[in-house]
């Protein structure tokens, strides 16, 4: 009889284990089924609240979606952007079913990936907005350079709006964490380079442009003509 009990304790430990760990794998399915669903939903809820904002007119000022189309991708920003919050549910569900299976290492190797993802959104609505604003004060530089006579407006206007492009390309690696102290400072010698040459050249313009007004409101010998 012990020898019995002996030979059949291993199958009873064995069928415990079963028993303890398919409602853990039943619950883990629930949670992973649950969370796709909640991730399909979020992604249609995001991309249809960006569409609805006009977000994607934006990007595409910005130059965010033709950058992706050259790079031979089908899908706008705000695609990529629902796409991202899609990953972010789905993560965050495999995280509640690993550690529901008690798999700690992978749910650890997850948690770095969730907190990358906030980082990754934020960076794009960086460079989105970003990209839009350096257009902006690119197309501002032309007009205010055309106006005041200055050659080579539209030159002057592509390195206004490159060089926020590059400045907005830089906080965006960084908040993603990408690029070192060289980088940054090297940028930033660049930075103002280009910045004094626009401000020398709006100086010199705008000086030609205030002479050019002051000339035609109190023309020269104007006090001798009058006399």
């Amino acid at each position: 009889m012990n020898k019995v009990s002996m030979l059949l304790e291993p199958v009873r430990v064995f069928l415990e284990q079963v028993g303890t760990f398919l409602p853990r794998l039943a619950l883990t399915l629930v949670v992973l089924i649950a969370g796709w669903l909640l991730a399909k939903v979020a992604r249609f809820a995001i991309v249809r609240s960006l569409r609805a904002v006009n977000f994607h007119v934006l990007t595409e000022r910005a130059g965010m979606d033709a950058f992706l189309a050259q790079g031979g991708i089908e899908s706008d920003t705000t695609d990529i952007f629902g796409l991202l919050i899609y990953w972010l549910v789905i993560l965050a569900a495999l995280i509640i079913a690993f550690n529901g299976l008690g798999l700690t290492y992978i749910t650890e190797l997850l948690r770095q990936v969730v907190l990358f993802v906030p980082n990754l959104i934020a960076a794009l609505l960086i460079l989105a907005f970003g990209g839009y604003f350096a257009r902006f004060i690119g197309n501002t530089v032309i007009a205010y350079c055309r106006n005041v006579g200055m050659q080579d407006a539209a030159l002057l206007g592509k390195l206004a709006q490159y060089a926020i492009v590059t400045f907005v390309v830089l906080i965006a690696l960084d908040q993603v964490q990408i690029g070192g102290e060289i980088v940054r400072e090297s940028f930033l010698i660049i930075l103002a380079g280009v910045v004094f040459a626009l401000a020398l050249a709006f100086g010199l313009g705008g000086q030609r442009w205030a002479a050019g007004r002051i000339e035609r409101w109190w023309p020269a010998g104007g006090k001798d003509d009058q006399r």
